[in-house]
């Protein structure tokens, strides 16, 4: 008996015991609910007035570009440049064979002295046929009157007015030419000015301080006219072409009517870019419209480069500056009152280039307070209310 009552025994002593420890043990200390804090970064803003920055990318050409070609066939002398290098106003370009040009000038100087000395021989021969017509008249009367008394025939009298009308034929072509003369010297010297102008372009010089950009030809080449023989455009005649998005040109026309001058910073090659923006093209298309941008003439840049520029807009004020972290959705920013979150809504100005290589966004938010203290920290779960402890 005592075997079969025993395990009974140590099962009832054992949860005896459990039972008065479990009577006897200290009561917990209650749990109260806590809310929990995030640790955020805030600055304080100003209400100011910024200058709001437009990325453009585009390309360097020159409107002024020239083509100096060849005024008429001809064989090319000489080249004295070469792709690429700087001249100065006045300088020697090119030149073409002078025996190609020298003839032309001859000839038109030949022709206008023929025409002055065919004018003075043809007044002296209109006085000479002149008095051959009086003779001419005189004769028919003669022949007319010996007819009248018909002491004479009638082919005498025919043979009489027939050398009369040659006479005035003889008369009227001669008064005729000279009544040209004035046309045919003006023809005359318009065709020796022209050869003087051909002669005088057949040597190229260039007409302001430029910068070669193509050479086309090479000394011994056989030209035609109007043949390209080299590219030249001035050093400050360089403008950057870049898109300008649509919603900014209107802002940008009216900044530009009003005077205000936009510069635009950029660098190309590890070098500073500076450029002004000038004016904007008449046409739009899908993309925008087309801006043009004068460079600095101490830039240097060849034609055809594409620069990255950000440019001025025109002044924005009451906006703040804030690191793109400070935005949530893209339309909101969190204010800090009382240790919670404010959303309030913004109005997105533009981007502000603050030179040290890191951007801010330019916002407008009209229930922000002055000095009120934003949260640049981007918390994803971001809410109204949420309790925030603020990282000195």
């Amino acid at each position: 008996m005592l075997r079969r009552i025993l395990p009974i025994l140590i099962l009832a002593l054992g949860i005896g015991i459990f039972v008065a420890l479990k009577a006897t043990r200290p009561a917990p200390d209650p749990v109260k609910p806590s809310e929990r804090i995030w640790r955020i970064e805030v600055t304080d803003v100003q209400p100011a007035a910024h200058h709001p920055i437009l990325a453009l990318f585009g390309q360097v050409e020159a409107p002024d570009r020239l083509q100096a070609a060849a005024p008429v066939a001809g064989r090319l002398l000489d080249v004295q440049v070469r792709d690429g290098d700087r001249v100065a106003a006045g300088d020697l370009l090119a030149q073409l064979d002078p025996r190609d040009l020298q003839p032309r000038l001859t000839r038109a100087r030949a022709d206008l002295e023929k025409e002055r000395l065919k004018l003075s021989h043809d007044r002296q021969a209109l006085e000479q046929e002149r008095q051959i017509l009086r003779l001419a008249q005189l004769a028919t009367e003669r022949a007319e009157t010996v007819q009248s008394k018909q002491l004479g025939s009638a082919s005498s009298v025919d043979e009489a007015r027939e050398q009369y009308a040659r006479a005035q034929l003889a008369v009227m072509l001669r008064e005729q030419s000279i009544a040209e003369h004035p046309a045919r010297l003006a023809a005359l010297e318009a065709a020796l000015a022209e050869a003087e102008r051909d002669l005088e372009r057949g040597t190229l010089r260039a007409p302001f301080d430029a910068r070669i950009g193509a050479v086309e030809a090479a000394a011994g080449d056989q030209l035609q006219p109007n043949q390209t023989i080299l590219t030249l455009y001035p050093l400050d005649g360089l403008y950057v072409r870049a898109k300008v998005p649509g919603v900014h040109s209107e802002e940008l026309r009216a900044a530009l009517a009003s005077g205000q001058q936009l510069t635009a910073q950029g660098s190309h090659a590890g070098r500073p870019v500076t450029a002004v923006l000038e004016r904007l093209a008449g046409e739009a298309d899908a993309r925008g419209v087309d801006a043009l941008l004068r460079l600095d003439p101490a830039s240097s840049l060849p034609l055809g480069a594409f620069v990255d520029l950000r440019l001025e807009r025109p002044l924005a004020p009451e906006t703040i500056a804030l690191p793109f972290s400070a935005l949530h959705g893209g339309d909101r920013i969190f204010a800090v009152r009382d240790g919670r979150l404010k959303g309030l809504p913004i109005e997105r100005v533009g981007e502000l280039d603050t030179g040290a290589g890191e951007g801010r966004v330019l916002l407008r938010v009209p229930e922000l307070q002055p000095g009120e203290p934003v949260m640049i920290t981007h918390l994803p779960n971001a809410i109204d209310t949420l309790k925030v402890e603020v990282v000195e």
